[in-house]
């Protein structure tokens, strides 16, 4: 599933800092703003997945619905 986020680099002297709008706590920085892109999209990944592991461990034992959610941001 691909999924769109805002990412915002800034140079910072000699390195890049980067960081997305809707996800608090991605963030990166890198010696170029490729590499900068790339850590940002790890760090994305990185998040997700911990944040699925720790719903999963809360609600195990629960009766609980996951399902995909279609939002339409303007």
């Amino acid at each position: 599933m691909d999924v769109r986020y805002t990412a915002v680099f800034e140079q910072v002297g000699n390195a890049w800092m980067g960081f997305t709008e809707e996800l608090p706590g991605a963030n990166t920085q890198g010696e170029t703003l490729e590499e900068a892109r790339e850590n940002l999209k790890e760090a994305i990944q990185l998040i997700l997945e911990a944040n699925r592991e720790l719903t999963r461990r809360r609600t195990e034992g629960h009766e609980v619905r996951r399902e995909e959610l279609l939002v339409s941001v303007g």
